[in-house]
């Protein structure tokens, strides 16, 4: 039963493959998104930009609430009204 089942699964095979692929990518981008080292450095390339001229305090504050809503798990405070 076992050679049937592998002959006639075979042309599965590929979509297996692509299904497992997409699994191993989003574990990935879930650890990467959600990783404290990580909202600490978007966090810290927004604080240079800030300092740099790059982007107002408004922009800087919402980076900010996006990344640290991300590290908490919370949801992210609605946009203010006029934005």
């Amino acid at each position: 039963m076992g050679l049937v089942t592998m002959i006639l699964g075979l042309p599965l095979a590929p979509v297996r493959g692509v299904v497992s692929l997409a699994d191993v990518i989003r574990e990935q981008v879930d650890k990467e998104l959600y990783d404290p080292a990580s909202v600490r450095r978007e966090l810290e390339a927004a604080e240079e930009a800030r300092a740099a001229g790059e982007i107002s305090a408004e922009e800087e504050a919402e980076i900010q609430q996006r990344a640290l809503s991300r590290l908490t798990g919370s949801d992210p405070a609605p946009p203010a009204e006029g934005s």
